[in-house]
C-alpha cells in the first residue's frame, strides 16, 4: 500500500476536493482510502503562513496503484504538487463518519531539513525526541507524521515532511485552548518555551509553511 499527499493551489480546492466524480476516478485507479483537508470559512480565524505558494488543500489516497493514482491525481486542475510518504500515526485521529467534517482544527505544517544536517539526523530528532514533547506541550487529539521520500510531479519543490495535527477548534482564536493551559499563562509559557526550543534543533521553525484546515473521510 502506498501513501500519496497531493498539495493543491488556488480557491478551488475547497470544493474541488469535495467532488464524488473525482472519488470514483481515484477509486477506479486504485485508491482505498481518500482524506481531505481544505482551508475553507471553517477555519478563516486561524494562522497561516510559510515561504512557499500558498495551499489551499490537500488529498490523502492510500493506494494499490501509485502509478495510475498519479496520473489522477497530476491532471487535477489545481496544478499539484504530489509526494509519496511514509506515515507514522502517534496519536491517532478520532473514527468519523465518511464526508462529515471532523470537530477539529486540522493544522498541516510543510517541513523543510535545514541545510548541513543530514536527513538520518533530521529523522532522529523529529521522530525520536521531538514526537512526545509535541503531544505534552499542545492540547492535540489527532498527530500523524508523513515522512517525504520522494516528489512526483515536476515543480513540487523539495520538502521533508508533512505533519498533520488536529486541535479544538476553540484553540483558532484561544491560546490556552490550543497548548492545553487550562487558563495558565506561566504553564503556558512553558509549553510554549519547550515546543519551540525542541522545534529549534531540527529546524522545523525555519522555512515552515502552516495551512490550517477542515479534514474529511471518505470512502471510495
Amino acid at each position: 500500500m502506498t501513501k500519496l499527499i497531493a498539495a493543491l493551489h488556488g480557491p478551488k480546492a475547497a470544493t474541488a476536493l469535495h467532488d464524488p466524480a473525482l472519488h470514483r476516478r481515484l477509486a477506479g485507479a486504485g485508491a482505498t482510502a481518500l482524506q481531505v483537508n481544505v482551508d475553507d470559512a471553517a477555519v478563516a480565524p486561524a494562522m497561516r503562513f510559510g515561504p512557499g505558494e500558498p495551499i489551499t488543500g490537500f488529498v490523502t489516497v492510500w493506494t494499490d496503484d501509485a502509478d495510475a493514482t498519479l496520473a489522477v491525481l497530476a491532471g487535477l486542475a489545481e496544478d499539484p504538487h504530489v509526494y509519496r510518504v511514509t506515515e507514522r500515526r502517534p496519536v491517532e485521529p478520532p473514527v468519523v463518519t465518511p464526508g462529515v467534517r471532523a470537530d477539529a482544527l486540522a493544522n498541516i505544517a510543510v517541513l523543510r531539513r535545514p541545510e548541513g544536517m543530514s536527513r538520518e539526523r533530521y529523522l532522529e530528532i523529529w521522530l525520536g525526541d521531538h514526537t512526545a514533547i509535541a503531544s505534552e506541550t499542545q492540547h492535540t487529539f489527532g498527530y500523524i507524521q508523513n515522512v517525504v521520500e520522494e516528489a512526483l510531479t515536476p515543480g513540487a519543490p523539495e520538502i521533508s515532511a508533512i505533519v498533520e495535527e488536529l486541535f479544538l477548534m476553540a484553540g483558532m482564536t484561544d491560546v490556552h485552548a490550543f497548548y492545553g493551559s487550562g487558563g495558565d499563562d506561566a504553564e503556558l509559557d512553558r509549553r510554549i518555551t519547550r515546543l519551540m526550543t525542541s522545534v529549534a534543533r531540527f529546524g522545523a521553525g525555519d522555512g515552515l509553511d502552516l495551512v490550517p484546515t477542515s479534514r474529511y473521510l471518505y470512502e471510495v
